[in-house]
């Protein structure tokens, strides 16, 4: 079966490989390639000229992923492989980390090359290769796309007990929306700087009738149910990604310092309660699967979100800065 009919498309900040340019080393002149062609203490810097694309992609039911429709770069269908991760240094000694992306066509020849920087990259800054690895990649890039909640966020137990999430353990039983009561399964824990597409979102508390402030990954889905659709989304069952919310006062980007993420996994892909908020658990599939260790993997092979396909809401409904009213007001009358 082909996942991509069950998981929805992620998107990411990407630089073309023409706008990073080796500007002092061996491979003086050459544009970002793959590990094969990468020189160690090579010097690149990020053109002006350049601005990072929404590169969209959905799991596959393989290794790779694919270009979704609406992506602002790559061709549709078109299959991603993740080639390295890299380690770059700037001058000051910040150390930033990348994964090099590639594009392949139907003869399986290299389309495209795509950087994806995990933290903000500065235009005419010389950033120096010292890390280039084949085997972080995948694992790296799974945890930009977990879903995720910050340490502190109280998880609704089965009891109805407000517990925090840094506190539950495996075997803890959870009160699902659909399942009822759950077990936790394993709970994954990251600490990252807090920039760029690893920003946490943080929905202050009332913003959707949630108790307390609600801290989550950008592309955390949260599900609302609307007893109106005001939104004017054709049903009333609907997961909207935190940062398609973002409105710079009740919906605001946490960016700068580091964050404490945490992962909740069931046996099944579920809607539990945190803060109030009725939000996902963690799915697995081919982006997120590297992210578990090798003996939870083995033992969740099938943990697709059927049960949820087609509620996603596309951004364009959301580009309005009352979005989140709308949805709070829609889902309480």
């Amino acid at each position: 079966m082909n996942d991509t009919a069950l998981t929805p498309a992620q998107s990411m900040p990407v630089y073309p490989a023409a706008g990073f340019v080796v500007s002092e080393g061996a491979n003086l002149g050459d544009a970002l390639a793959c590990a094969d062609d990468l020189m160690l203490d090579d010097v690149y810097t990020l053109s002006p000229r350049v601005q990072p694309l929404r590169l969209a992609l959905h799991a596959s039911d393989t290794t790779h992923m694919i270009v979704a429709e609406g992506s602002d770069c790559g061709t549709p269908g078109a299959a991603i492989h993740l080639d390295c991760a890299l380690t770059l240094m700037s001058p000051d000694g910040q150390i930033t980390d990348a994964i090099v992306l590639v594009e392949v066509d139907n003869d399986g020849n290299i389309a495209e090359i795509y950087l994806l920087p995990l933290a903000g990259l500065t235009p005419r800054t010389p950033y120096n290769l010292v890390g280039i690895d084949r085997t972080e990649a995948r694992t790296k890039f799974a945890h930009l796309a977990c879903a995720r909640f910050t340490r502190g966020t109280h998880i609704t137990m089965a009891s109805g007990a407000q517990k925090p999430i840094d506190a539950l353990e495996v075997g803890d039983r959870v009160l699902t929306r659909n399942d009822g009561v759950q077990e936790v399964r394993w709970v994954g824990q990251s600490t990252v700087r807090a920039t760029g597409d690893f920003a946490p979102i943080r929905i202050r508390a009332g913003t959707l009738n949630n108790d307390r402030d609600l801290i989550v990954s950008p592309d955390h889905r949260l599900f609302i149910y609307q007893r109106k659709d005001r939104l004017g989304a054709g049903r009333s069952e609907l997961l909207v990604k935190a940062r398609h919310l973002v409105n710079g006062d009740s919906v605001t980007v946490q960016d700068g310092g580091f964050v404490d993420y945490f992962e909740l996994l069931f046996d099944t892909h579920q809607i539990i309660y945190a803060e109030g908020i009725a939000a996902e658990s963690m799915l697995i599939d081919t982006r997120t699967k590297p992210a578990l260790p090798d003996d939870v993997s083995a033992r969740l092979t099938a943990h697709m979100a059927s049960g949820l396909s087609g509620l996603d809401v596309t951004e364009n409904l959301l580009d309005r800065p009352d979005a989140a009213e709308i949805l709070r007001r829609a889902s309480t009358r």
